[in-house]
């Protein structure tokens, strides 16, 4: 509609999530008419990511680096790791900005229908970790989902077998929710996973 090399652009601002032809149209638009600047540093970001931008060798999180800022910081416990099914878990822990462990990211959960073992989420990394460093205690931070929840439960049982403490992330109420506007799924998870106080 536009020319090839604008809708080429068009097509390829699509990739990003959440973004349908219209944002992309604008997005495009506003790039190439009012912005060049910003789009020409854009593009050279995105290409210098693709070719610097690699897996952690501990953790296997984005990194540039061949072991990531938080593996790499000593001031953190190296005594617990939180297992995150992707890179944006692990930055939603962080930004909460609790947790001062360490991490071990899945890249996925288990699914046979669509061929994904333990082989292909990096499993066998994850239990040599526990069975050469001394870890005190795996979390288990897998989305509430029927895969997310069965590729906890098979972590949890090696892990266990290797005499390492396993918990669970509670789920429930959201802080600030209010129980009449709660789903009766997510209350009964919340009473399930009450604690004494």
């Amino acid at each position: 509609m536009y020319g090839n090399l604008i809708d080429q652009l068009i097509d390829a601002l699509r990739c990003l999530p959440g973004v349908g032809a219209k944002s992309a149209q604008r997005m495009a638009l506003q790039l190439l008419e009012h912005d060049k600047e910003g789009a020409a540093h854009l593009a050279g970001t995105i290409s210098e990511a693709i070719l610097k931008v690699g897996r952690c060798e501990r953790c296997r999180t984005l990194t540039e680096d061949t072991e990531c800022r938080i593996c790499s910081n000593l001031s953190r416990s190296s005594s617990q790791i939180c297992v995150v099914e992707n890179p944006a878990d692990l930055y939603a822990i962080e930004q909460a900005g609790s947790f001062r462990g360490k991490y071990f990211v899945l890249l996925g959960h288990l699914s046979p229908i669509d061929g994904i073992g333990p082989d292909q989420l990096g499993i066998d990394k994850l239990i040599n970790r526990l069975q050469t460093e001394a870890i005190s205690e795996l979390i288990l931070a897998t989305n509430l989902t029927v895969e997310g929840e069965a590729t906890a439960h098979f972590i949890a049982d090696k892990a266990k077998a290797l005499g390492v403490s396993v918990s669970r992330i509670a789920y429930g109420v959201p802080m600030g929710g209010e129980l009449e506007y709660v789903d009766g799924g997510t209350l009964n998870m919340a009473l399930q996973s009450r604690k004494i106080i």
